[in-house]
């Protein structure tokens, strides 16, 4: 997939809050922050590590977060969908997306910590990540979604799926790691995102988005979950220094809210204004970042039904459009289009399908997750 953001996320590593959060350069050996959630022993042997793929050397020093990992974060590709699922055509797949970020990008290395091919096997990306994951403890500071890159894993899937579905064999893989991933580094599959939840991108596709509770049920199955200790919502980490349809989502409802936000969909000055001035007059705890946290979202999107009208339903209907709803356009009135779509997305987070768009529909909505999809299918 082609990035078009600076590979090192200088704004995650010095975020308020944690002062100069210093990072542990990669010379000749890593410095080791110690360990938080590492399951000693764990076997990785299955995952073929870039020597085994015969990786070119970092073109320049690599550096480890100083921050937790808390989330992961899934891609496409866009590369072609081939029928090769062998290992070799996965080994040569890996050093084409390196030489692609490397020579086209300008980056030091690979800009994810792990690929998964479509036959399923699974590589390291960036050097040092295998390790990494080993030691459950810090992660590689990559360069797959600015904002995020300090503290999140980033994944990498071969192909191209805005129109096709990825096979069983990837999505088996994919299941395998992101279970791995989250016993290493103590998340949980209600911390699976997709890459445009965080950015305006089409990635990782409208049709590989719509197996993603499937997915997280998969992973959620393999940890051992209990449905208890799944939150009611978990919000995605809207904050300062990601952007894209979220945050424009964001920007309406705060000008439906009687804020004064430019609609870009861009995490600007005025829109961290604008959100930390309704953090403070609804009586949320005033986040240094202007992070939507979850009682910001609570607070900030209304209950929306068919008798309904206006920005707050125009955002719902241009955050539908940018998943995949063709059908959905911008009218500001709740028509049969829009109620339609709802109800689709409803039952794909196994919410009841009423049309309606409810505190927990909206979290859904905008790249949420929610307790309900984790319930027996």
């Amino acid at each position: 997939m082609h990035f078009d953001h600076p590979e090192l996320d200088r704004r995650t590593l010095l975020r308020a809050g944690l002062g100069a959060a210093a990072v542990a350069v990669v010379g000749s050996e890593l410095v080791r922050p110690a360990a938080a959630h590492a399951a000693p022993g764990a076997d990785l042997d299955w995952i073929i590590s870039c020597d085994e793929w015969a990786a070119r050397p970092p073109a320049d020093p690599l550096s480890v977060s100083a921050i937790p990992t808390n989330k992961i974060i899934v891609h496409h590709m866009a590369f072609p969908n081939v029928t090769d699922y062998s290992e070799e055509h996965a080994k040569q797949l890996a050093r084409d997306c390196q030489d692609l970020h490397m020579d086209g990008n300008g980056w030091s290395d690979t800009g994810q910590h792990f690929t998964v091919s479509r036959g399923g096997h699974v590589l390291e990306g960036r050097h040092g990540s295998l390790d990494r994951l080993r030691a459950g403890d810090r992660q590689m500071i990559a360069a797959h979604c600015p904002g995020e890159n300090g503290r999140a894993i980033g994944i990498e899937n071969e192909g191209t799926y805005v129109t096709e579905t990825p096979p069983e064999e990837l999505l088996d893989g994919l299941v395998r790691l992101c279970t791995t991933i989250c016993r290493q580094y103590g998340l949980h599959a209600h911390d699976i995102f997709g890459h445009w939840d965080f950015r305006a991108t089409l990635c990782p596709g409208a049709m590989f988005y719509r197996e993603f509770p499937a997915l997280r049920r998969a992973v959620f199955k393999q940890l051992g979950t209990k449905l208890g200790d799944v939150p009611a919502r978990r919000w995605p980490d809207i904050w300062r220094f990601v952007g894209g349809p979220v945050v424009q989502v964001a920007q309406r409802l705060l000008t439906f809210r009687g804020c004064t936000v430019p609609v870009t969909g861009v995490f600007d000055a005025a829109t961290v204004a604008a959100v930390q001035d309704w953090q403070a007059r609804n009586g949320v705890p005033v986040d240094v970042d202007a992070t939507l946290t979850a009682p910001t979202w609570e607070t900030l999107a209304p209950e929306l039904d068919q008798k309904s009208s206006g920005i707050p339903v125009a955002a719902a209907q241009f955050m539908l459009a940018s998943k995949g709803y063709a059908e959905v356009t911008e009218t500001g009135e709740y028509d049969h289009a829009t109620r339609t779509a709802v109800k689709d997305l409803q039952r794909l987070h196994g919410l009841p399908p009423n049309g309606k768009i409810s505190t927990t529909t909206w979290c859904a909505l905008v790249g949420g997750v929610v307790r309900q999809s984790f319930h027996k299918h």
